[in-house]
């Protein structure tokens, strides 16, 4: 039994002596990589830990077969563990990956989703056009787009004074900053109802953006019909730019999930869906930081500057910089089909 031990033994060393240098090589590459210094790996370095691996693995499973000492075996197991995920892992940092989506992989979903978005604009466009129409031509209709427990008396029986003095963005404007409150939260969900109902072949995703814009319809007219429609477009604009831009954007994925389904073409439905699912879920992913962009605007912009040209020259501003962004001419970030 001794003698038979002492054998492993010496078979073990041997197996170590020829092959040790390799995993050593290794070893010390894989400590530069985990301490943060993989970007100081010379090319000749990275080139050469592909092929390290594949060696380490051969002599792991050579050790297995042939029941070599199990420190040996652990050894290996744990370099080959800790290759492997330089090899095939992810090495970006967090940074790189934000940096990433923000530089590259949200612009190009939206891009690629130019065709939706269209259609989401027009929806909300054409909900806006008939929910102000039916205000305009019978006030009633009023009620039916904004609640009177929403509309906090701001409706087509305040007088023309009271419905003024909430534009200001002064202390008179805490019943009208209520009242945005809830578009924002409003919009906010009606944008991520609009994405997860997309699935329902594109229906309900387009009820809810034209119901979206028949209420903002309706809200215009009302103001407008007294006169103050343009201190009302500065008042909504000046965060209204980013938060509709949102809605129409998560709309769009909506729309392109739910074409999906119904028209998968020689596709699966379900792979068509995941396929629209990647692309979709990265341009909604942009969408919950611009909801969050057009709350902070809301919620001091409108309140600090209270002149309607400046709130129209922000809102200009934003609009100009959304456009730049997603479709610039020197954004060359290619498109995600």
């Amino acid at each position: 039994m001794n003698d038979l031990r002492a054998a492993g033994l010496l078979k073990s060393q041997r197996f170590r002596q020829a092959r040790e240098d390799d995993w050593r090589r290794l070893e010390k590459l894989m400590d530069k990589a985990e301490k943060g210094s993989a970007a100081k790996l010379s090319d000749t370095e990275i080139l050469a830990v592909p092929v390290l691996y594949r060696s380490t693995l051969s002599a792991l499973s050579v050790a297995r077969e042939t029941s070599l000492d199990q420190g040996l075996i652990d050894y290996l197991e744990t370099l080959s563990a800790r290759a492997y995920f330089f090899v095939y892992g992810s090495r970006a940092t967090l940074q790189d990956r934000l940096a990433s989506f923000f530089s590259r992989d949200w612009p190009a979903a939206v891009r690629g989703l130019w065709r939706e978005t269209l259609v989401a604009g027009g929806l909300l466009l054409l909900g806006a056009l008939i929910g102000a129409w039916l205000v305009t031509h019978e006030a009633e209709w009023f009620y039916a787009f904004v609640p009177a427990e929403l509309s906090g008396g701001r409706d087509p029986a305040a007088s023309t004074e009271t419905l003024r003095a909430t534009l200001g963005g002064t202390e008179n404007a805490d019943g009208l900053s209520v009242f945005a409150a809830f578009l924002f939260t409003h919009n906010a969900q009606v944008a991520l109802l609009a994405f997860a109902l997309g699935f329902a072949l594109c229906l309900p995703t387009a009820l809810l953006i034209l119901y979206n814009g028949a209420t903002l319809g309706a809200f215009v007219a009302l103001f407008a019909s007294r006169g103050l429609g343009p201190e009302l477009g500065g008042w909504l604009l000046i965060h209204g730019v980013t938060e509709l831009f949102a809605v129409v954007l998560a709309g769009a994925a909506g729309l392109r999930i739910g074409w999906s389904v119904a028209f998968p073409g020689r596709a699966r439905r379900l792979d068509a869906a995941v396929e629209a699912g990647r692309v979709a879920g990265v341009a909604v992913g942009g969408v919950v930081v611009m909801l969050l962009l057009a709350g902070l605007l809301e919620g001091f912009g409108r309140q600090l500057i209270q002149d309607t040209g400046l709130r129209y020259g922000v809102a200009a501003t934003t609009g100009v910089i959304w456009a730049l962004y997603f479709y610039g001419p020197r954004r060359q970030a290619r498109h995600v089909r």
